[in-house]
């Protein structure tokens, strides 16, 4: 063990004979392998969750500018309906 940590070039050296004369990966760099390429869809989707949700959050915020510039159309009124209005100096 303490051949290998000092010595890792010769270490790979070996795995790379290995995987040459056996033309096999080992399973723990195949499980290692497939482990990658999972995260990385993970990552590109997130990533493209991410950029939807950017461009709802613009579209929503442009929304929002819109309705709030809009005037506001006077109600109409109706004959049984009395607008209650308090004054300042009045408690509620």
């Amino acid at each position: 063990m303490a051949l290998l940590k000092r010595h890792s070039d010769l270490k790979n050296e070996f795995y790379q004979r290995v995987r040459a004369e056996t033309s096999q990966t080992p399973e723990t760099e195949h499980r290692l392998r497939e482990t990658i390429t999972k995260l990385k869809k993970t990552i590109a989707n997130q990533n493209a969750e991410l950029e939807k949700l950017k461009h709802l959050v613009t579209h929503l915020t442009l929304a929002n500018a819109v309705l709030t510039a809009q005037p506001r159309s006077p109600r109409t009124s109706h004959d049984n309906v009395v607008t209650l209005r308090l004054q300042d100096d009045q408690p509620p």
